[in-house]
This record gives structure tokens, sequence and C-alpha cells, in this order.
């Protein structure tokens, strides 16, 4: 008998609507507070209505993490249709999410959770992969286990305008925000074992900013496998978005070049005016 096999992720993964119809995708929606109400992250929410509210508030959103009850609900229609549930999260060190579906996918028999060790497209990099592996006949064990080790091989980085966002969400200092706006510096936020890190720090224009950190991620083109890229951004400018995709094309790398647009929890954090070029290496990263 043919295993039934869904793959199935919490929101933070970033694909858009023509990527998860296409691939049959389910999600979990991820918890967002704003002011004092609860949202679902991409039902009843969206990054603008985070910037919107910051630029009049003052005030950043706060994630929230899926609970026990939450994914053991979401898990169950799935299992009773038959399925093998193959199930991703944001990094274990950024939420609890992972260790909540780990509890929940206790109560069922063929529920596999993978941490993605990252965030945004990075983890969906890792779900389209598994989607390939269905089509190749791999089991949903399988498919879990190969993905835990493809996520070591996942280069996820984004290079934001501002560093606002992260001073406020206490994630740098005061002082590097003053030195950072002083020098007009532009850093690259890294994903390296399942946190965000300052990768190399670039100065100018975001639009040339761009275009050198794009340069300089696809440097190496024999480390790089050619089946996908996602451009992933948070709200910039439709023309510097272009200018990405039109140079990441011309390099002739890719098999597939993927426009997503940020969600909530990657606005969360790092605001408007992010975009990151995220793809998967021949070499753990």
């Amino acid at each position: 008998m043919v295993e039934k096999i869904i793959i199935t992720s919490d929101s933070t993964t970033d694909l858009s609507p023509e990527l998860i119809e296409r691939y049959g995708i389910k999600t979990l929606p991820m918890g967002i507070t704003l002011g004092d109400k609860m949202y679902r992250d991409g039902v009843d929410i969206t990054p603008d209505d985070i910037y919107e509210h910051q630029r009049k508030f003052g005030e950043l959103p706060k994630t929230c993490a899926t609970n026990v009850g939450e994914c053991a609900d979401f898990f169950k229609p799935f299992v009773e249709g038959g399925y093998s549930v193959v199930h991703f999260t944001i990094s274990a060190e950024m939420s609890s999410t992972y260790s909540n579906a780990v509890l929940a996918a206790e109560d069922f028999d063929n529920v596999y959770v993978v941490d993605t060790r990252n965030l945004s497209t990075g983890g969906g990099l890792l779900l389209l992969a598994a989607c390939d592996m269905i089509k190749e006949g791999k089991s949903a064990k399988e498919i879990a286990e190969e993905c835990r080790k493809l996520a070591e091989y996942v280069d996820a980085s984004f290079v934001i305008d501002s560093l606002e966002y992260l001073y406020k969400g206490g994630r740098c200092s005061a002082l590097s925000v003053l030195g950072a706006n002083f020098l007009k510096l532009k850093p690259c936020i890294e994903v390296k074992g399942g946190v965000m890190g300052v990768g190399k720090k670039y100065r100018g224009k975001y639009g040339e900013v761009l275009k050198q950190y794009a340069e300089d991620r696809l440097a190496d083109k024999a480390d790089i496998v050619p089946t996908r890229v996602f451009i992933t951004h948070a709200g910039c400018d439709s023309e510097v978005v272009e200018s990405i995709v039109d140079l990441v094309k011309s390099k002739g790398i890719f098999n597939e070049v993927f426009v997503t647009r940020a969600g909530c929890t990657v606005s969360s954090h790092c605001g408007a005016n992010t975009l990151g070029v995220l793809f998967i290496r021949n070499s753990k990263v």
C-alpha cells in the first residue's frame, strides 16, 4: 500500500499562496499579539498592519508559539484521513513551537516533526525539498530524517535597511544603532546553528547594497544547489526587488527563482525594507 504523505508547517516559512497551492502544503498560523489583541499570522494580520501600528504607536508585536493542543488539533484530521504528516517548524532556538509540536506528535504514530533550524524561506526550502522527496517515493520517516540533515546546508540571510526593529525588540544595543546610523551601515543577518547573527556589514544606498550582497552570496557557484532560490523581502520597493531578481537570474545558476513576501514573524524581527537571497549549498553552512 502506497503511503499517503502530507507536508505541513507553521506559518513562518513564508511560501507564497501559489506555492502552497502548487505543492499542497498545509500551514498552522502562529499567534501575533499587537496592542491588546491576538491575531493569526497571515489570516487576520499582515506585515503592513504591523508596520502601520509601529508607525502610529511605536509598539512592536510579539510572536506566540502554537501550543501543544493547537498542534494536536492541526495534525488530527490529516492522520484520521490516512496521511502520514511531516511537519516543519521555525528553529527551536527562536520559538517553543518545535517542542510543542514534538509533544503533540507523541499522540500519533505517523507524525514526524522537523526543526528547520531556520526561519522564513530558509524553512521553505526544506518544505519544497520534502515535496520533491515524496515524488521520489521516499517514506515520511525518510523525508523527515533527510530534511533534518539538509537543514545544515541552507544558506539563509537578509540585509536590513534599519536596526530600529532589532533594537526595539532587544536584539541589539542602542550604541550599535547609533554607530550603524552614523556610518550608514546595512548589516547582513545570517542564520547559523538555528540563531540569527550579524555577518558582513555593508555601507551605502540600500538598493546598491543589496546588489553587492547578492553578488557576495552567489559568488561560489560550484557550492550552490541549482534547484531553486528564494528572493524574500519585507515590503521593499518593487523596482529594488526586480533589480535583485534580474541580477540573480543573470547568473544562470538556478532552475527556479521564486519571489516571496516575508510574513509577520520576519517583519516583527527586522521591519520593512529587509531582503534576502536564500538557497541550499553543497557544503554545510
